[in-house]
């Protein structure tokens, strides 16, 4: 059976899920053994390829979904036809819990991604008697939030630098690499995604990387950056 996850969650120690490599993120420390077995009998894991659609936005919202492996690209179509994309979403996240009945955005696959998939209904009959899992549920709906407020505050307020900046140091911590120094940042996403994610050009993205590569703050590598200057980067992204 897959193992589900939830994100920052860890396995107790009394009760390690041997199927669990990350176990950081294992749901084992918010469902007793029981529990879980039941949730896995409910759940269909599914397998995508790069680039591979999960679901459309105004689809309609028939299931819920828990990234296990990969990332997954969130973007929603503006007016004109150009992509605003409006996140990343890590193993340990679920997509397709908000309210209505139909997607308020895309989501596909960065590479491989494999993900378990609940029906809608049975996932809330599931939970709505776990008061514990209710209140991560809201605890995660809380940080959602605050990530959009901080999405319109990057998007309108900040430099092309400070953005920049912004997202490697978060995407660093979401990585579960806060505070580290060197550290190497795998970003799998192309920098066209980087750039539809700050609202800005590719040329750019790829402008601002090269001159932060150039003062010292990072070292771009094959799959990534290595942050140089921690500090100043994380100067830039608190501006």
């Amino acid at each position: 059976m897959p193992h589900l996850l939830f994100p920052g969650q860890a396995c107790g120690e009394k009760r390690r899920c041997p199927q669990c490599e990350a176990l950081s993120l294992s749901i084992c420390a918010a469902l007793d053994p029981v529990e879980l077995q039941r949730f896995e009998r409910l759940t269909q894991q599914i397998r995508l390829l790069d680039r591979e659609t999960m679901f459309m936005e105004e689809q309609a919202a028939g299931a819920v979904y828990n990234v296990t492996e990969g990332v997954v690209r969130l973007s929603k179509l503006l007016p004109d036809g150009r992509r605003q994309i409006i996140g990343f979403a890590l193993p340990g996240d679920f997509l397709g819990t908000g309210p209505g009945d139909h997607h308020n955005c895309s989501a596909d696959a960065i590479g491989p991604v494999t993900a378990c998939r609940i029906s809608r209904s049975l996932f809330w009959q599931f939970v709505e008697t776990k008061p514990h899992i209710l209140r991560r549920m809201n605890e995660f709906a809380a940080r959602e939030l605050n990530q959009a407020q901080d999405q319109m505050l990057l998007l309108g307020r900040r430099t092309a630098e400070e953005k920049v900046a912004s997202f490697l140091v978060s995407w660093r911590d979401r990585l579960d690499h806060p505070g580290t120094h060197p550290v190497t940042i795998p970003l799998p996403m192309s920098r066209q995604d980087i750039a539809d994610f700050l609202g800005l050009t590719i040329e750019t993205v790829s402008r601002t990387f090269t001159k932060l590569e150039r003062e010292g703050v990072i070292d771009i590598v094959k799959g990534g950056v290595c942050l140089r200057d921690r500090k100043r980067a994380e100067a830039l992204a608190a501006a």
